[in-house]
């Protein structure tokens, strides 16, 4: 699923330590995330919009 997380990220200066450790999740995962390599658990998907101050509306977008 394509998203728009790593702009969001580095538009706050946020680095993806900082927003795994916010999270609770490995830098890993949203390193996985970022390069659409897995899909967050909708859990995991509200926690990243709360985080980047935006809507899970706007972080993720849908390829239909």
């Amino acid at each position: 699923m394509k998203n728009n997380i790593k702009e969001l990220r580095t538009a706050k200066k946020i680095s993806q330590q900082e927003l795994a450790d916010r999270c609770h999740v490995t830098r890993q995962t949203i390193n996985a995330i970022e390069n659409e390599k897995y899909d967050p658990s909708l859990q995991l998907a509200f926690a990243l919009a709360k985080n980047l101050n935006t809507n899970v509306d706007k972080l993720f977008i849908s390829e239909q």
